[in-house]
């Protein structure tokens, strides 16, 4: 025990690398560990719209636990950075499904020889980091054979079990639309790692997260999105029926998942897990639009598109297997952390002037 509590403490005092740390919960993770005494380095290409504003704040900081270097992960000078860090936790990517369509290329590039390149850095260090790769969802596919009912709301799986516990992880994999093949080829790459070349990685399936310093867009960041465009009093597009129904997670309840899984990693290493807010936070477009009407008061001007290539008409995570391996809290309720995220954005946009200049290109 002793041994174990000093390689404990050992691994801790090294630095935990966060790739595509600039952004929404990479951001938000970084400053919870270095809160917690935690260094932090942050790599990050900063090609998304909306993240240098992310990295201004996380300058502003002036945390001593926090540094951020520019750099694209499928550089070979990664390996400079991982030389002597703990942990990797993998968030970078080309996140949305839209934009795989058009250049399924780079979408491939950015995604899988990326997450490569840096499982390659890893294998090549004399102690291998944790590796922590944030997945989706999407790797199941359009989950078309789950037999649904239609309420006036809302899609609900027909099983009684599905609808009690939602999807796991025994669930065959379904990779559709170029996304869905990029991210799920990373994610079958680090579960062999850590087979193949015992590299102690983890991969989780992430289902829709919300929360402070998100500045989501159509295709990646709905809750956001939705939120964003009703403050601004725009349009929302909805894209199929909107009885979509998704697991919602706030935020501060993924960052605990990813910090619990640093401090334990043995529990999760070699294993895929589902993360998400869970059967208690599964909402379809229609309630979560209905609940913003009541949040700010006001009535929502709802546009209509045809349905989107793979999208599931049903997905919630079952997270019964990740809660048992880092013994986690309940999730915070959907519709607290909706007002909480309507708050911030109300808080940070309030000057409408503020609000185009930080949005123009990435949300509507």
């Amino acid at each position: 025990m002793k041994n174990l509590a000093s390689l404990n403490t050992r691994r801790r005092s090294k630095p935990v690398l966060i790739t595509g740390g600039a952004g929404f919960i990479g951001s938000n993770l970084a400053i919870r560990l270095a809160q917690n005494g935690r260094s932090v380095i942050i790599l990050d290409s900063l090609a998304r719209p909306g993240v240098e504003e992310n990295a201004a704040e996380l300058k502003r900081l002036r945390s001593s636990n926090i540094s951020i270097q520019i750099g694209d992960v499928r550089d070979e000078t990664v390996s400079d950075v991982i030389g002597d860090v703990s942990a990797i936790v993998h968030f970078a990517a080309q996140v949305a499904v839209t934009t795989s369509m058009k250049d399924p290329l780079e979408d491939f590039d950015v995604n899988v020889r990326g997450t490569i390149n840096l499982l390659e850095a890893a294998r090549r260090c004399s102690r291998p980091p944790t590796f922590l790769f944030a997945s989706t969802n999407k790797v199941y596919g359009a989950l078309a054979d789950v037999k649904l009912e239609r309420t006036s709301l809302a899609y609900l799986p027909s099983d009684p079990q599905l609808r009690k516990y939602g999807i796991c992880e025994q669930r065959p994999l379904s990779f559709q639309t170029p996304y869905g093949c990029s991210k799920g080829a990373a994610d079958q790459y680090v579960l062999d790692y850590a087979r193949t070349f015992n590299v102690p990685a983890a991969v989780f399936r992430m289902s829709c997260i919300y929360g402070r310093r998100q500045l989501g867009t159509e295709d990646q960041g709905w809750v956001a999105h939705f939120l964003i465009n009703a403050l601004r009093g725009l349009p929302i597009t909805v894209f199929g029926d909107g009885r979509q129904v998704r697991d919602v997670m706030f935020v501060d309840d993924t960052t605990e998942v990813y910090a619990r899984a640093l401090d334990k990693p043995a529990s999760v290493a070699g294993k895929a897990f589902n993360v998400g807010g869970g059967a208690a936070n599964a909402v379809s477009l229609h309630q979560l639009m209905k609940y913003i009407t009541e949040v700010l008061g006001r009535p929502l001007h709802i546009e209509h598109d045809g349905w989107r290539a793979g999208d599931q008409r049903y997905y919630v995570s079952d997270t019964r297997q990740i809660q048992e391996a880092l013994g986690l809290p309940l999730p915070t309720p959907w519709k607290i952390g909706v007002a909480a995220l309507a708050d911030w954005l109300n808080a940070r946009f309030r000057d409408s002037r503020h609000l185009h200049e930080a949005m123009a290109g990435g949300a509507g």
